[in-house]
């Protein structure tokens, strides 16, 4: 895991220069080659079993995941749009931190359903 401080808010910058400059740290902070997947509450809708799908998927091609988490102004709509994925983790907004924890929980919970283990429960 990755984290970036967001961007400094001050009143002389407007929201999307903010954005567009946070945007580019994320770029500098990205693995080289990675696919990237970006957290969007308009984001696709998948169930664990579906995204579990997605990563063994992602596994099998053996390049890079990164899942990118905005900051309190979200992501710059450039970084969405380079993303392979818009993913949305609940219709409310969330706080950084949940957001986080969530997108562990589902990994984890990916992993387990490719395993077979018995964590998940449909």
């Amino acid at each position: 895991m990755v984290a970036l401080k967001a961007e400094p808010r001050s009143g002389a910058k407007p929201l999307a220069r903010l954005l567009e400059a946070e945007a580019g740290r994320i770029r500098g902070a990205l693995p080289r080659g990675a696919r990237l997947v970006a957290l969007d509450e308009r984001g696709r809708d998948l169930t664990s079993a579906q995204f579990a799908t997605r990563v063994r998927a992602w596994a099998a091609e053996r390049a890079p995941t990164a899942f990118v988490i905005g900051g309190p102004d979200g992501l710059d709509a450039r970084l969405k749009d380079e993303a392979e994925l818009l993913l949305r983790m609940s219709a409310f907004t969330l706080p950084h931190a949940l957001a986080q924890v969530l997108l562990c929980e589902q990994l984890y919970r990916a992993a387990s359903l490719l395993a077979g283990h018995p964590y998940h429960r449909e």
